[in-house]
């Protein structure tokens, strides 16, 4: 069972043939004797003598690999943009030997860029998983054409590498989905959740308190989806509002397949405690009716309380210890910020602390917050100035704890304002999050704005 990968490298070549051939990974005592261990050690530095025991060329002597991928690219003229491909094939541990690892990786090399690139295979055996490395030279000695690493370029390597080892009789990684994207990846580093994660979050709630595909659908459409498809279809596909297009459920992994919901389904009807579920609310409105309730203590908008209002909409798709949730009565992009609910928590206690209730006044705490720490760290360097000059060892100690009571006091006011400028970065998202929501629940609860006349009578 081997996995293969490879990618571009932009530095010098000879570095990564030096590291490929190193002597030190690519031979282990454990595979030789004392003699012939002391003598490779011995022999090491000189540049004419074979130092490794699982290197090869292809096309190219192993002995002279990086000057004769050099006079190919002088040749062409092409000594710039990506200099090498680096590749790996790595095997699982006790499947092979050294010897059947690089006779593998070589045969590997040969059927994927033997055609037209020098290649260089080592196998390292300074792991427990012996694994070959490929460098590839850039520019074909043939034609003089760049490798141009397209994405099929690693499908076939991976194809190329599985039936090298059916051959030698050795197992292959079985073929199986991959239910992602890059984007998702990227959204969920940022503290975010990814539109499929939100989906496939409220879908296994859906199947787990739902016996019948009409059920499940009413569940869906409560929680805030449509369904472009339904179960009529193949591929059932829902949408939510905000979002640009539609997102197959079967695209969730496999057990999300038509066949594997209506099992789980079928499967609930013999349980009795889904006889008494109580299904959400498709007509609710609980950001109309706080803002309702507002309106009448005649509160003014402010900055304070448009966290107050953003935080006790979140918090009633997270319960307390005595009442639970009231089904998740928000839209799917609502709540997906439930997760940073104790950040918000963090900004509106701060808000409370300083007493403020615009924008201009929390422009006013940044400033002074930064002036503060300006302040303090001059206090600080200069300090640290005279430590540079100090001899005695008791005035060392003296400024030593002097620095460290300005930090203590500076600490506490960067994170201050860190979380002051977080706000000024959150309203403008919380506003257009609470309009999104307010037009959805008057959509769904059939109400119209007013239209203002533009007279008086």
């Amino acid at each position: 069972m081997a996995s293969t990968g490879f990618w571009p490298v932009k530095s010098r070549l000879k570095e990564i043939i030096d590291y490929a051939e190193n002597p030190d990974k690519t031979t282990d005592k454990k595979f030789l004797d004392d003699d012939l261990w002391a003598a490779i050690r011995y022999v090491e530095n000189d540049d004419k003598t074979d130092q490794t025991m699982y290197v090869s060329g292809i096309n190219c002597p192993k002995q002279r690999a990086y000057q004769c991928m050099m006079a190919t690219k002088r040749r062409y003229g092409k000594l710039g943009g990506n200099v090498a491909y680096h590749g790996y094939q790595s095997f699982q541990t006790g499947e092979v030997t050294p010897e059947e690892a690089h006779k593998i990786g070589v045969e590997t090399a040969r059927r994927m860029w033997g055609d037209n690139y020098e290649i260089v295979v080592t196998t390292h055996l300074n792991t427990d998983n012996l694994h070959n490395h490929f460098v590839i030279n850039s520019v074909s000695f043939k034609t003089g054409r760049k490798f141009e690493n397209h994405i099929r370029d690693h499908v076939e390597l991976r194809q190329i590498s599985d039936a090298v080892c059916r051959e030698h009789g050795k197992s292959v990684i079985p073929f199986t989905h991959f239910y992602g994207n890059k984007k998702a990846y990227w959204i969920r580093n940022s503290g975010n959740l990814a539109h499929r994660d939100m989906l496939r979050r409220d879908v296994d709630e859906a199947l787990s308190k739902c016996t019948n595909f009409k059920a499940f659908e009413y569940y869906m459409k409560s929680l805030g989806y449509r369904f472009e498809r339904d179960f009529r279809y193949e591929h059932p596909s829902v949408i939510a509002d905000g979002w640009k297009r539609a997102v197959r459920i079967t695209s969730l992994g496999e057990k999300y397949s038509r066949e594997a919901m209506r099992g789980k389904l079928v499967a609930n009807q013999r349980l009795p405690e889904l006889y008494v579920l109580i299904t959400p609310k498709w007509k609710r409105a609980p950001l109309l009716s706080f803002e309702y309730q507002l309106r009448k203590a005649q509160q003014k908008d402010t900055v304070k309380l448009l966290f107050e209002l953003f935080i006790e909409i979140l918090k009633l798709c997270t319960g307390s210890n005595i009442q639970q949730a009231d089904n998740r009565p928000l839209s799917p992009m609502m709540r997906a910020e439930v997760q940073k609910l104790d950040k918000y928590i963090e900004e509106y206690k701060l808000l409370c602390d300083h007493h403020i209730e615009s924008p201009k006044e929390l422009l006013s705490l940044q400033e002074n917050l930064s002036a503060q720490i300006a302040a303090l760290e001059r206090e600080r360097y200069a300090l640290r100035l005279k430590l540079r000059r100090v001899k005695k060892p008791e005035e060392d100690a003296a400024l030593k704890e002097q620095c460290k009571e300005i930090t203590k006091k500076i600490t506490p006011l960067r994170n201050e304002l860190k979380v002051a400028l977080r706000i000024e970065e959150h309203i403008p998202r919380m506003k257009e999050l609470l309009d999104d929501e307010r037009q959805i629940e008057m959509k769904h609860n059939g109400l119209t704005i007013k239209k203002e006349r533009g007279y008086e009578r």
